[in-house]
């Protein structure tokens, strides 16, 4: 801990800081964490960091570790000196390059907490990745999973005790996601004010399910020619982990559809809380899922979500409530669960009004950092062997 505050030094480490899930919520954090308890740092295992301008005091706060290729052990090593330097309390890293070395470096470094993360549900590691997995996994004190899913996946995964991990479902900021005048937006972006858009926010990545929304969008049209799609989201950076030819395949779906001139690709965009807002309702049509932060960005507009019933989906977006949840794989009922608040909109009313207030009491940013603080200070203290309940801000 610093000796000049007591403050306990947190140092979270990411792969990469660009437009994702987990990257926007390590940023969430790391902004809502008590700056009077914690001394919170953010680490980038990569140069490409778009979402930086969004960390508050980024100057004193954010650090890049360039990692120069996939087996750069060096990164390891420059993240225990930083770790040294720093004097972390705690390391905790999210994704997997970010993982490993956490893991190594926390190690080399002594840091007396190492944590990491489960974001999500369902996926499949390449041999060397699990045999990385699986040979570091001993050096983890804790992973902290974003659903319950999640973390009965890691545990199963890498036959782990369940007593190492926690579950902290995703937070979002709800003064910067909330209701505006769609009206308004719309003219501002040339859109018609009396058609009913359906959006889908999502990277061209194979989790996130695009065939399934746009055979959907087909079957709405049948019934609705008037409604009209929006799509956000582009190929991760550099086409990784096969998004650019991922991208290709959605695109000559929708050829074949039919459906291209009934859908706005908007691409990445930083003001998605607009694009919320324009939107009467949206679609979260994924394989799998962690927490989902585009249900609860929807939500916090005041945007129902229609999505499928994977990981902890059934929660996070309560059934008739929020939106609707459907079977995996179910194209005709998500279309008319969509089809149904086009025709009902006294329903889509008591919709948007139901999402807004879930979200506010269930998955605000400051609950999300509230509830991995006391994880820390618990998870801290056990480490040290003093007393339950003991606070761990103490000078060394």
């Amino acid at each position: 801990m610093s000796d000049t505050n007591n403050r306990i030094v947190v140092v979270l480490v990411i792969s990469n800081l660009e437009y994702g899930g987990a990257q926007r919520q390590i940023v969430e954090l790391i902004n809502n964490m008590d700056s009077n308890a914690f001394d919170v740092h953010l680490v980038s295992l990569s140069d490409y960091v778009p979402l930086a301008d969004t960390i508050k005091q980024r100057e004193q706060r954010l650090h890049i570790i360039h990692k120069k290729s996939r087996f750069d052990l060096k990164v390891a090593w420059k993240l225990s000196q930083l770790l040294e330097q720093l004097r972390a309390d705690i390391v905790h890293g999210y994704l997997f390059d970010a993982e490993i070395a956490v893991r190594l470096a926390g190690r080399l470094a002594d840091t007396p907490l190492i944590v990491g993360s489960e974001r999500n549900t369902n996926y499949s590691l390449k041999k060397v990745q699990r045999a990385a997995y699986t040979l570091t996994h001993y050096m983890l004190d804790l992973c902290i999973a974003n659903s319950h899913a999640g973390a009965k996946f890691n545990r199963k995964t890498l036959n782990q005790p369940e007593e190492k991990y926690r579950v902290v479902h995703n937070g979002v900021d709800a003064e910067r996601f909330a209701p505006l005048d769609a009206s308004a937006l719309r003219e501002e972006l040339g859109l018609n004010p009396d058609t009913f858009y359906v959006g889908m926010f999502g990277s061209y990545k194979r989790q996130k399910n695009h065939p399934l929304f746009f055979k959907a969008v087909a079957r709405i049209l049948e019934s609705h020619p008037d409604t009209r799609f929006i799509l956000i989201g582009d190929q991760l950076a550099h086409g990784l982990h096969g998004s650019s030819d991922y991208k290709q395949e959605v695109s000559e779906l929708v050829d074949q559809l039919g459906v291209r001139e009934y859908c706005h690709f908007v691409g990445n965009r930083d003001d998605v809380e607009m694009l919320y807002n324009v939107c009467d309702i949206t679609v979260l049509p994924s394989l799998y899922e962690g927490t989902p932060n585009v249900a609860l960005e929807s939500m916090a507009c005041g945007v129902p979500v229609v999505a499928t019933d994977v990981s902890d989906n059934s929660y996070v977006i309560p059934d008739d409530q929020a939106g609707y949840v459907v079977p995996l794989g179910d194209e005709a009922l998500l279309a008319e669960r969509v089809t149904r608040c086009i025709d009902d909109p006294n329903l889509l009313q008591r919709l948007k009004q139901g999402a807004r207030d879930w979200v506010l009491s269930e998955f605000s940013t400051r609950r999300l950092a509230e509830k991995t603080e006391a994880i820390y200070r618990e998870a801290l203290a056990t480490k040290r062997g003093w007393p339950a309940g003991a606070d761990p801000i103490r000078p060394r």
